[in-house]
């Protein structure tokens, strides 16, 4: 399924899935179909969602199953004359999660983005965090506070979502808590990131996280380390790679985390980036405005977004 919170310009926020090129409203569907008040609480968003499951997927599912025998029943606007079903090329993209608990980022998680800088192939996770605030959706535009720092760069990356809580496990059983994945872009401001110990300001800016459009959930991804991964800036092919090439795997990351801090329903683990970020090409590309950059994943689909001055 592919999992996502989106709104128009008669809607507020909501959590939906696509269908086809359609997206459906998945808690007005409920009300249609007279889900009963526990499971309509299940589709309040998608967080909640997450925080529901495997009992928020069962009546996803069975939902799902009802609509497919009785479409009709979606066939009139729901209550606030809006339909049940609205195309995909009318809603606006949000973060899928807006309000993680954690945005956890890995570093030189790629054996080639490693090589691009001189650095040794680290013996253990290189953790980091973004912010709430960071989180942008597809096709929305990343602010570069260029006033700050012209080095903006890119980093494709495949994203992690945690659908159940996960504290102290093990490498064999962590994939047992993914919900799905989602494509993010970890956009960086390099001059800060080189002055600074610690990267929380030059990776948490405002902006800094596009992520989406949709949570593709784990079923439809039945091996996340055999995925081409790639960016466009302008249409050319600056990053191409595939997942194998991570260094820690997604049961390696889950595990080494969750020895320390606790994972919950809706937090997002972005796995590293492979080699061809801006600053280190010859000579270095950076962001500016008016560039459109795109993050292709398989399976997961297309992240873009345009650049303006922040």
């Amino acid at each position: 399924m592919r999992l996502c919170t989106v709104e128009t310009e008669k809607t507020a926020p909501f959590f939906g899935i696509e269908l086809k090129k359609k997206v459906l409203r998945v808690h007005e569907a409920a009300r249609a179909f007279a889900l009963p008040e526990t499971e309509l609480a299940y589709f309040h968003s998608l967080h909640t969602y997450l925080e529901g499951l495997p009992k928020s997927e069962k009546a996803l599912r069975a939902l799902l199953k009802e609509i497919s025998a009785t479409p009709k029943t979606l066939g009139k606007p729901a209550p606030d004359g809006e339909p049940y079903l609205i195309d995909q090329s009318t809603v606006k993209y949000l973060p899928p999660i807006q309000r993680p608990g954690k945005f956890l980022c890995i570093g030189m998680n790629y054996r080639d983005h490693c090589e691009e800088q001189n650095k040794e192939i680290p013996k253990k996770p290189v953790v980091f965090n973004k912010f709430a605030t960071s989180l942008i959706g597809h096709e929305t535009p990343i602010p570069l506070p260029l006033r700050y720092d012209k080095s903006v760069d890119y980093e494709a990356e495949l994203g992690v979502v945690i659908g159940k809580r996960a504290r102290r496990v093990t490498k064999r059983t962590a994939m047992k808590h993914v919900a799905g994945y989602i494509i993010v872009n970890d956009v960086s401001l390099r001059a800060i990131q080189r002055s600074e110990n610690q990267w929380s300001r030059a990776k948490g800016f405002d902006g800094s996280g596009p992520c989406g459009p949709c949570i593709v959930t784990a079923d439809e991804i039945p091996d996340p380390h055999r995925l081409r991964i790639s960016c466009t800036l302008n249409g050319k092919t600056v990053q191409s790679s595939n997942t194998e090439n991570l260094i820690f795997k997604v049961g390696d990351l889950i595990s080494f985390i969750s020895q320390v801090m606790t994972l919950e329903p809706g937090d997002i683990i972005s796995t590293g980036t492979p080699g061809g970020v801006g600053a280190f090409r010859n000579p270095p590309r950076f962001l500016a405005p008016g560039d459109v950059i795109e993050v292709r994943i398989d399976r997961l689909g297309s992240l873009k977004n345009r650049c303006e001055k922040g």
